[in-house]
């Protein structure tokens, strides 16, 4: 397909509110940035599109001279030989044809290739409040839609504005040296499509923009329906026939988009086809009777007519190039806007890694503050018009301790009080706003980020599994681990035996999060992945939580290998888990309030004796 019937084709589904847009400076820049180590083939291929134009405008001249020279003149020879002529000149442009196909893919998947692992290596920098904010299907619509938007936008536009470009002004040039009044006449015609094409194509990209915003709410109720946790919820009240109601209703109306959107495509191409078949009926008409008066000749009429044939297409093409580039530069600009938002956890030049064995773990007087929304999302990634302006508020107040190598510090107290927080700085998913995070005496702000994380392993209270085998979940933690290696860390867990039980033993696929195992189950298996690190210093956010008495004794068994010999922090609701800790802070509002062991803390009277009397009632201590 030529870059000229591309450009009709995007003329009539392209949305003209893009024009309205608003495009950051240096938008521009930032592409051909992109693109510059491309230069060389992309050089190559403008001069493939430029011959692949000027052999399309030179058929129609040796058309000419067969006619006037060849038939007219009575020369066989040269009949023969013009003909041979073009037989060639067509090998050649089917060859350009390939050829630039073929460059075009290789810039345009190159692009696309670095815009998406681009774009995906950001996000996987960015921080924890990143992704409780974002919608998970506008980051998947980024690295698909608008980096595949961008790329098609940047080589169609560029090859359809080059070859049209050319193609106009020798097609237009040289159908004026032929007749300069049959030339005007048949550009008076042009209007009489264009004018309604203009119409029909705003409220054809009215249609496609309503299409696309249905199928992205048919795509979010799919991805929300077809997971366990969706599809329990769904039946258990009871509400399949509303849902298929809803979902029947989007997909109708997509049904009735396409049938229109394919009724308009039909009547656009029916009325080029019309315009140009009017033009061409002008041309013969007008041009026979110049050429019965001998004023032109037979020979310059058909060129006339093919040259006619080649100037529609290309100038309709031209008529949306502010459009176009408009379309390039918004695809480029939501997927730059995308990669300004700041990672805030970022490895400096200077890291040093922090020492391996016993470790450590100190806070010195830690204050935190979670970031804002304008820090760390973007209005378009939350389907909301504006950001919250809510001013966030400190979470954490002078939170000052030591674990020493080997030692088991426990965080208890309410809910929200500040307890995850403190375990999301052990392991740097955040950064402290005051004070600073040590692992053997190293601020965490100043480490490797493959140290730390060789360093800290985390098992949080809904242990998360791909939907993978078990194999596959286990290597995450360890890629190059053996399979004993995996048996042992299964032994470690307590879970061995379940899963030589399983029919495929270690390459049973887990399912959607795990959800083929139970809760104690994918704990375990949360607790042998971290054996499989082996990391200095453990940290469990709530892993026995809403377990069972029998799961809870087994996986208190596998936490009991698990954290010899580790620095640990364990956030714990069950007191009964965490008597045996070698220091228990109670953190209440942010602060700690209290701070010793099992038995000192029951003997003060304070919050943490009266949580555990809360749990045990008269139980003695």
């Amino acid at each position: 397909m030529r870059p000229g019937a591309m450009g009709i084709g995007r003329a009539i589904h392209s949305d003209r509110s893009v024009l309205k847009a608003q495009v950051k400076p240096g938008t521009w820049r930032r592409m051909f940035r992109f693109v510059w180590p491309y230069r060389v083939i992309l050089s190559m291929f403008l001069l493939i599109v430029v011959l692949d134009a000027v052999i399309s405008v030179a058929n129609p001249l040796i058309y000419r001279e067969i006619i006037n020279g060849g038939i007219l003149g009575r020369n066989a020879g040269l009949v023969v030989r013009l003909a041979l002529l073009l037989a060639g000149l067509s090998v050649v442009d089917a060859g350009f044809s390939i050829l630039q196909r073929w460059v075009s893919a290789r810039v345009g998947e190159s692009l696309i290739f670095d815009l998406r692992t681009g774009v995906f290596g950001h996000i996987q920098r960015m921080p924890l409040a990143f992704f409780t904010r974002t919608q998970t299907g506008a980051l998947i619509s980024r690295l698909n839609n608008d980096v595949l938007g961008a790329q098609q936008a940047f080589t169609d536009t560029l090859s359809s504005v080059v070859s049209n470009l050319i193609t106009v002004i020798l097609v237009l040039g040289t159908m004026l040296v032929l007749s300069w009044q049959i030339t005007l006449a048949a550009l008076v015609i042009l209007p009489v499509f264009v004018i309604p094409a203009r119409r029909m194509s705003k409220r054809l990209a009215e249609i496609t923009r309503e299409s696309y915003n249905l199928n992205a709410e048919m795509n979010t109720t799919m991805s929300e329906r077809f997971n366990v946790a969706g599809a329990l919820l769904v039946k258990l009240f009871g509400r399949p026939g509303e849902e298929l109601s809803e979902f029947s209703g989007r997909a109708g109306r997509v049904r009735d988009i396409g049938v229109t959107s394919a009724l308009y495509a039909r009547l656009f191409f029916v009325a080029l086809l019309l315009t140009a078949s009017l033009a061409t009926a002008l041309i013969y008409g007008w041009g026979g009777v110049l050429a019965i008066q001998g004023v032109l000749n037979v020979g310059t009429v058909v060129a006339l007519t093919s040259y006619l044939a080649r100037l529609y297409g290309p100038l309709i093409g031209l008529s949306n190039v502010q459009l176009d580039v408009m379309t390039a530069l918004v695809s480029f600009d939501r997927v730059f806007e995308v990669l300004d938002l700041p990672p805030m956890i970022a490895e400096k030049p200077d890291a040093v890694p922090i020492p391996s064995g016993p470790a450590t773990v100190q806070f010195q007087h830690v204050d935190f503050t979670y970031p804002s929304a304008e820090d760390v999302s973007l209005a378009s990634l939350e389907s909301v018009a504006v950001l919250d302006k809510t001013v966030t508020q400190p979470v954490l107040f002078d939170i000052d301790f030591t674990a020493q190598p080997g030692q088991l510090v426990a965080l208890v107290g309410p809910s929200g009080a500040g307890k995850t927080t403190i375990s999301y700085l052990t392991a740097r998913i955040y950064d402290t706003r005051g004070g600073a995070v040590r692992i053997n005496g190293v601020d965490l702000r100043d480490a490797t980020m493959a140290s730390l994380s060789d360093t800290v392993g985390m098992v949080t209270q809904d242990a998360h599994l791909f939907h993978d085998t078990i194999r596959a979940n286990l290597r995450y933690a360890k890629p190059d681990a053996t399979d004993q290696e995996i048996v042992e860390a299964l032994h470690g867990a307590q879970i061995s035996s379940l899963v030589e039980s399983l029919p495929q033993g270690l390459d049973t696929v887990v399912g959607d999060r795990g959800y083929r195992l139970s809760g104690g189950e994918k704990q375990r298996l949360a607790i042998a992945r971290l054996m499989l690190k082996a990391p200095s210093v453990v940290v469990l956010d709530e892993a026995t939580a809403h377990l069972d008495s029998e799961s809870e004794a087994a996986l208190q068994q596998a936490l009991a290998i698990a954290l010899r010999d580790r620095t640990s922090l364990v956030i714990a609701h069950r007191l009964s888990t965490v008597r045996a800790a070698d220091q228990i802070l109670v953190i209440d509002n942010g602060r700690i309030v209290e701070r010793g062991t099992h038995d000192e803390l029951i003997t003060t009277g304070g919050l943490y004796s009266e949580l555990y009397h809360t749990q045990f009632g008269n139980q003695a201590a």
